[in-house]
């Protein structure tokens, strides 16, 4: 009897999570070494200091951040962060908002566009959809706030290290999205004045001992920079892919969501996984339970669609061959 060979795993879900850059992982265990609390005030304690300000200082150049930063366990917290420290006392939210944006801020406002803004308001528009790519024009919004006074905060988890950042008062980084470590992220801030403080670390921004190992490895994630394949490669992907795309404004080229014709997303899930691939049906957070998606839903995408729509992401260490991979299995079940 021929036992069927076990296909070689592709893995293409990093809107979820992202493989840790060896780079990263280097600079992890090199911060592990020094293993100091760095709001210590003895030698070793400075040294860890050091080490955690030299790491906020790479990311912000990175970024091209002139402002300041605060280090948290991720995105959430990030979000969190910002939507009740703010001296604003208005939150109005895009309906396209990742679920962390409606936990932190249930009784947010959902924008329309009609709003009228002032000082005591603040606007979270997320840069990237972590289910279709569309790339929201957050620098457009800016301008439109104008005088008002109002706060702009973006949520850019599946932009960071990827796309330019957007003109905002606040902006929310993730490391484990660029091949970072997964529990360290960002809160980027153009002004201290702009939050209330809390108390603890973080300039008394947020509390708990700093994560220095996450914040160096996220430094030399963002460092990395380079990808295995090309912007030419990624469009040639795009390309063959096209007549199943969600096209919702304009998107990136690294998050697609395909809707195939007859075959649901579950289905379309334990397909793909038997060939080897790993996908997921929206956002990690919800795709666990396959329920209808929120954000499809507030972009006008029909439920029939929806159910049958599944993501695909790209990241630093996906081949060109594997994505031609993931075209030819496509083809064969589209």
């Amino acid at each position: 009897m021929r036992i069927p060979a076990i296909p070689e795993r592709v893995y293409l879900d990093h809107a979820a999570t992202s493989p840790l850059r060896p780079e990263a992982k280097a600079a992890m265990e090199e911060g592990f070494a020094i293993w100091a609390n760095p709001s210590s005030p003895h030698a070793e304690g400075r040294r860890a200091r050091a080490a955690l300000e030299d790491a906020r200082e790479r990311i912000r150049r990175a970024l091209g951040w002139e402002g300041e930063l605060i280090f948290t366990s991720g995105a959430s917290e990030a979000l969190w962060i910002a939507l009740n420290r703010a001296k604003a006392k208005r939150r109005i939210v895009s309906a396209v908002e990742h679920d962390a944006v409606f936990r932190a801020a249930p009784d947010a406002t959902v924008f329309t566009g009609e709003e009228v803004l002032d000082a005591q308001t603040l606007v979270s528009i997320q840069h990237v959809n972590s289910e279709t790519g569309t790339i929201n024009p957050v620098s457009d919004t800016a301008a439109t706030l104008g005088d008002s006074g109002a706060v702009l905060l973006s949520d850019c988890a599946q932009s960071a290290g990827k796309l330019a950042l957007p003109d905002a008062h606040m902006i929310v980084v993730s490391a484990h999205k660029l091949g970072g470590p997964i529990g360290v992220g960002a809160l980027l801030v153009r002004d201290f004045n702009l939050l209330e403080p809390s108390g603890g670390h973080e300039r008394g921004y947020r509390q708990g001992t700093e994560n220095l190992p996450g914040a160096m490895g996220m430094a030399a994630a963002l460092e990395a920079g380079e990808w295995s394949t090309t912007s030419a490669q990624r469009a040639l992907f795009a390309e063959s892919v096209a007549a199943h795309r969600l096209t919702i404004g304009e998107q990136v080229d690294y998050i697609f969501a395909l809707a195939h014709p007859s075959i649901s997303a579950q289905a379309l899930l334990i397909r793909l996984d038997g060939q080897g691939f790993a996908v997921s049906a929206g956002s990690a957070c919800s795709s666990g339970t396959l329920k209808k998606s929120r954000v499809l839903d507030a972009f006008g995408v029909p439920d029939d669609v929806a159910a049958r729509t599944i993501r695909v992401s790209i990241g630093w260490n996906t081949t060109p061959q594997e994505l031609e991979r993931f075209s030819e299995a496509w083809r064969s079940l589209a």
